[in-house]
């Protein structure tokens, strides 16, 4: 076991991935301000022009702030299952433990694509208790994934403020992703890409995971995370929310303010 898990360490090191910031040299943009203020909410968007790589952000000191991922950490989740035979394919389901969750979606069994398009917490939560905490922890490290902290709970760490990580490293990542440059199997980096998928019409493809969760003051925290195509050119983002609100319409709210921010910058018309 320790000799499979130098193995893991020493492949992993081979692809070291530093998120280090880079909208450190970015260009900001005011004018988004009025998205967030519209839904009375706090928030930041960054946007990286993969073409001339061209970044735009709005509220930098939100953008590389560290918060909890929530369940956009489901795509390291899913790549680490993946790549450790934990989770066989996107069709691989497991059962319903038989409690009620709040989510009615999750009151059933599933197989991991479904589980990935409604965020069934319950799903990942036993993926990650079948990596297991040391094996989690080593991918952690390798990826520098934000502060790559676990804490106590291997079921929970991403959803009770152990784990942060900013916007700008969330950037980084799904670049990484798009482009198989992540320490994993092509296959592994494909399958998660085609589970983010969630618009593909004739003008573009729209990829991404949402997330939401609360911080330490009880705030509310919102992501949608990835990017979108149009003439089969990439543009990555990351919105992130913020909110006193408990009760926020926040699956709603993410995706409206993504979207307007996208139309505004002219996407969703295949000219881009």
């Amino acid at each position: 076991m320790k000799k499979n898990k130098l193995f893991l360490f020493l492949i992993s090191s081979i692809f070291l991935i530093s998120f280090s910031s880079c909208s450190t040299k970015a260009k900001t943009d005011d004018s988004l301000k009025k998205y967030f203020d519209d839904n009375n909410v706090e928030g930041s968007f960054e946007l990286l022009n993969n073409k001339n790589g061209e970044i735009t952000v709005y509220n930098l000191a939100l953008d590389t702030q560290r918060v909890l991922p929530a369940s956009t950490f489901k795509i390291v989740n899913s790549l680490i299952g993946i790549e450790t035979g934990k989770i066989i394919d996107e069709k691989m389901v497991i059962k319903w433990d038989g409690i009620k969750h709040p989510v009615e979606e999750w009151n059933k069994d599933m197989d991991m694509e479904e589980a990935f398009k409604v965020s069934c917490v319950p799903y990942y939560q036993e993926v990650a208790r079948r990596i297991g905490k040391d094996t989690m922890q080593l991918w952690l490290d390798s990826l520098h994934y934000g502060n790559a902290t676990i804490g106590n709970r291997i079921d929970s760490f991403w959803l009770d403020n152990s784990l942060k990580i900013s916007p700008d490293e969330q950037l980084g990542l799904v670049k990484r992703l798009y482009f198989d440059e992540l320490p994993f199997q092509k296959r592994t980096q494909q399958i998660v890409r085609d589970v983010m998928l969630q618009e593909d019409n004739t003008l573009y493809k729209l990829s991404y995971k949402t997330g939401w969760g609360f911080d330490e003051k009880n705030n509310s925290i919102g992501w949608l995370v990835g990017w979108i195509e149009e003439n089969r050119h990439p543009y990555f983002f990351v919105t992130l929310i913020k909110s006193p609100d408990p009760h926020i319409d926040m699956r709603k709210i993410r995706l409206d303010i993504t979207k307007n921010i996208l139309k505004q910058y002219g996407f969703f018309e295949g000219r881009m």
